[in-house]
């Protein structure tokens, strides 16, 4: 199968996130942290005539960048369904199952812990989500000995993965709409199907239209993100190639980098451990490391022993759990869905976002390190049958 690329190289794209990642630590745990925080709250303003939009530098990365990030996963997303990964039943079917168990484990063992607390609750998402760029960073540094079939599995995995982000957005994080913004944002996505429909090739024209699809929905009450993902939809499949093509190395190389930068400032001296042995960071944690693994690895069990799905070909089983672990590095999906979740604030003092870091770094170092001695396994007699 075509590998999707989102990452030409997923080894360097995690090393900035990791790089990002601490220098925001180290920013806002020193004399520094005036300044970052100063950085963070930046007012940025875009106005014309009457309409004007008016946001602290964080927001428009978390709310313009991103939609960028996720109008990419909209490109891949079309590609994989029309000629991918995700083209056939018999293509679909084992990531499908196994990205349903890595929401479904993670997102309960989160509620277990925070049955009472209605505010709480609305982190229950917060570990269901999957970082491909980390997870795909940590696969690369395994070596050669991982089968191209497993990489293609954890590919459309997290594409899914992304697709049930999305889907959560739009049902959970929406706020109260405006009938005005949404009247237009339809009348805008109405535009680029007829672009699509009547074979229109300039990208220039998908491009403003796209703008202010984008801004009708961040003044709709509806998350923006989910805007670069519906303009991707109406993209003509060449076009979208192309634009993924152009778009990949700004997202993985500097968007994702610039939204790690910006979120993963975690004041530590705040933090003590009786903040993260919470329910609230407790869920997000064992949410991650746990109920990915068991959600992944669990759901493609009974999918192959059942006879609905195949075992990746040329896999083991010792890498497939391998890779069950790896999903559980939720890093940015999971900051990203944080601040939607807790609006920002800073209620569990940090400690929800040290809890995704650490679930994350703990789902990678355990993930590459099972992988690495699982190279030295060959494939059993009866995983070769079942293949």
């Amino acid at each position: 199968m075509k590998q999707a690329s989102f990452l030409h190289s997923p080894a360097l794209s995690g090393a900035l996130l990791i790089v990002a990642t601490i220098a925001a630590l180290i920013l806002e745990n020193s004399s520094l942290s005036h300044y970052y925080d100063t950085f963070l709250h930046t007012p940025v303003e875009i106005r014309f005539g009457n309409f004007h939009i008016a946001k602290p530098l964080l927001l428009w990365v978390n709310d313009g960048l991103m939609a960028i990030f996720f109008f990419l996963i909209g490109l891949e997303v079309k590609r994989e369904v029309l000629e991918g990964s995700l083209s056939s039943i018999s293509q679909l079917s084992l990531p499908l199952l196994a990205a349903l168990g890595g929401m479904a484990v993670p997102a309960l063992i989160y509620i277990a812990l925070n049955p009472n607390d209605p505010f709480a609750l609305n982190g229950w998402a917060i570990p269901t989500a999957t970082d491909i760029a980390f997870a795909l960073g940590v696969l690369s540094l395994v070596g050669p000995g991982v089968p191209t079939s497993l990489k293609s599995f954890l590919l459309a995995l997290a594409i899914i993965d992304d697709l049930g982000a999305i889907v959560i957005i739009a049902l959970f994080y929406t706020q109260e709409l405006s009938m005005i913004s949404i009247t237009i944002a339809a009348l805008a996505l109405g535009v680029l199907i007829l672009f699509n429909r009547f074979g229109v090739q300039r990208k220039a024209l998908y491009v403003i239209v796209g703008a202010m699809l984008w801004a009708s929905v961040l003044k709709s009450g509806v998350h923006a993100t989910l805007a670069g993902v519906a303009v991707a939809f109406t993209i003509p499949l060449h076009l979208a190639k192309e634009m993924e093509k152009d778009l990949h190395l700004y997202v993985s190389l500097l968007i994702l980098p610039l939204f790690a930068f910006v979120n993963a400032g975690v004041n530590l001296e705040s933090v003590t451990l009786k903040d993260i042995f919470a329910p609230v960071p407790l869920g997000i944690m064992l949410g991650l490391f746990l109920g990915k693994q068991i959600g992944v690895f669990g759901f493609s069990w009974i999918a192959i022993k059942t006879g609905l799905a195949k075992l990746p070909d040329k896999a083991t089983w010792l890498q497939l759990y391998g890779l069950s672990v790896l999903t559980g590095i939720g890093f940015t999906m999971s900051l990203f869905i944080d601040s939607l979740a807790f609006n920002d604030t800073r209620i569990y003092n940090y400690a929800d976002k040290l809890a995704i870091l650490l679930g994350s770094l703990l789902s990678g170092i355990t993930g590459y390190i099972v992988l690495k001695s699982a190279q030295k396994q060959k494939p059993h007699q009866s995983d070769a049958k079942e293949e």
